[in-house]
């Protein structure tokens, strides 16, 4: 299968690392001209060193802009004006026992991880709706029916956006745009390296601490390993492509299986 997006314009949030910066990369290679973002101009320009060197046929567009705000929203709408592929992939996480995660911490993560992706959706889907084409996808996690007692407001964000994307697919219905959430794994990036560190401790060589992370956190994977981030950008590419064109409204899981059937 050879996925082709030559003339498609994509916007991946948080792109700059990790499973952001991997779905960039699988856009940019099948043909879209992808817009890769963060906060600051020296993040984005090192991001784009890296993809260019990746994908020197591929044509990456910096859209430095933290778009948490309405300030950062209305800065990526003026480098973007229009996207034929919106990936939500900007979030937060961390660990925080339950009774002290403060009032505060709760809007954050849902201001970060929902209401960004809402903001830019609703910025994003009309012109999608106008033109009859367009993919929009919410990349939520296993964490949003599966809900970790170490940081269930991360859960609950991720919960939340899968309600989101179904409501906006019911939006867009029959107007050939797709919207979907993926439910990724673990994933292996820098970030969660760290976090399986805080939880298993930093005296282990990182394979043996990642195998006592699954054990311990997540003994239910059939996968047994961290996600790679390609695995993840693989299903992006697919679900952002035409063979995926009757697939909306899902929540499409890419999160190594579970020995117990816990999600959709």
């Amino acid at each position: 299968m050879k996925i082709e997006l030559a003339g498609r314009t994509a916007l991946v949030t948080g792109s700059t690392q990790g499973i952001g910066a991997a779905i960039a990369l699988g856009l940019g290679r099948a043909g879209a001209r992808v817009g890769v973002n963060g906060r600051t101009a020296g993040s984005v320009e090192k991001a784009l060193t890296t993809l260019r060197g990746q994908a020197p046929d591929a044509e990456f567009v910096a859209v430095a802009a933290d778009v948490t705000t309405d300030d950062g929203t209305r800065s990526a709408l003026e480098t973007l004006p229009e996207v034929d592929i919106l990936v939500n992939n900007l979030g937060i996480f961390g660990t925080r026992p339950a009774l002290e995660i403060t009032d505060d911490e709760w809007r954050r993560y849902f201001e970060t991880n929902v209401l960004t992706g809402v903001r830019l959706t609703r910025a994003y889907l009309p012109g999608m709706k106008q033109r009859g084409w367009g993919r929009v996808q919410y990349i939520a996690s296993d964490s949003a029916v599966a809900i970790p007692a170490e940081m269930i407001h991360y859960g609950m964000s991720k919960t939340a956006l899968l309600a989101v994307s179904r409501g906006f697919a019911k939006e867009a219905a029959g107007s050939g745009v797709t919207v979907n959430s993926v439910i990724a794994g673990p994933t292996h990036t820098g970030g969660v390296e760290d976090f399986v560190y805080d939880l298993v401790g930093r005296d282990l060589p990182w394979d043996e601490a990642q195998r006592e992370f699954m054990l311990r956190h997540r003994p239910n994977s059939l996968l047994q390993r961290l996600i790679e981030p390609e695995e993840i950008a693989n299903l992006v590419v697919y679900l952002s492509s035409t063979f995926a064109s009757a697939t909306t409204g899902g929540a499409v899981r890419v999160d190594g299986g579970y020995v117990d059937a816990i999600l959709p």
